[in-house]
């Protein structure tokens, strides 16, 4: 097994006739180029943002969300049922007609009155429209940040490292593994599924451009992707406020 996974990484199957993973090794002369070893310094760096992210959105995403006018409609809580709550919680949260009618005599209420209960209870689990701007607004100061610091790291390329491309990939990396880990307390969204395998697929991206030193096309690329990423989360930001909704 281990002889197999040896021969995956042969130089000729990733270089030219007479190169080879040697010619990556840190040099006398200054020169320094991609180590597997650099990867750790990304699960730190996904602790602190793991870590900062709930200040942020306490003390800069919600103060900004009321100043924006982003506010939840009042929701009508759903009155304590264990029997209601068991099937709500182990069996659907959408129940057929014949087990409305099966829950209205275990209940004694009416089909109607469960199925008021069920609807108020599904309210109670969808997110709220602060929930959604704090995320997206964590999320756009990222991007943004990100793709003005890959704009900066593009400009001098005169090294195969500079110490700006390690720390712009390393700081990209390490908030993919942030969304990883948080996206399961994150808004549930429907393509929830889709977002872990592009978080995977990501990380998996970036991690291997690292391995085989496609440090400035990978640099490129992730700066087109956040060009893109922060207007999109801004659009995400207009959406839940009713201020920029009216002005916009």
């Amino acid at each position: 097994m281990l002889s197999r996974m040896s021969e995956l990484w042969a130089d000729w199957i990733w270089f030219p006739e007479g190169h080879g993973w040697a010619d990556f090794q840190d040099r006398s002369d200054g020169k320094v180029f991609p180590q597997m070893s650099d990867l750790w310094t990304t699960l730190p760096i996904a602790l602190c943002f793991l870590l900062v992210r709930p200040l942020f959105e306490r003390t800069i995403a919600g103060p900004l969300a009321a100043l924006l006018g982003v506010r939840d409609k009042p929701r009508v809580c759903a009155s304590a049922n264990p029997t209601l709550e068991s099937y709500f919680r182990s069996t659907s949260k959408h129940p057929s007609q014949s087990s409305l009618e099966r829950l209205s005599k275990q209940t004694g209420v009416s089909v109607r009155q469960v199925q008021r209960w069920f609807r108020r209870r599904r309210n109670q689990d969808r997110p709220s429209k602060v929930k959604k701007f704090q995320e997206a607004s964590w999320r756009f100061t990222f991007y943004l940040g990100a793709f003005f610091a890959g704009l900066a790291v593009l400009v001098d390329v005169s090294k195969p490292l500079l110490p700006s491309q390690y720390w712009y990939y390393m700081i990209e990396l390490g908030f993919y593994i942030s969304l990883l880990f948080s996206v399961a307390s994150d808004v549930k969204r429907k393509d929830f599924k889709e977002q872990i395998v592009h978080h995977v697929a990501t990380i998996s991206l970036i991690g291997f451009s690292w391995l085989v030193n496609y440090i400035r096309a990978g640099t490129l690329i992730m700066l087109v992707h956040d060009a893109a990423d922060y207007l999109m989360e801004v659009r995400l930001c207009k959406n839940t406020s009713n201020m920029i909704q009216a002005k916009f």
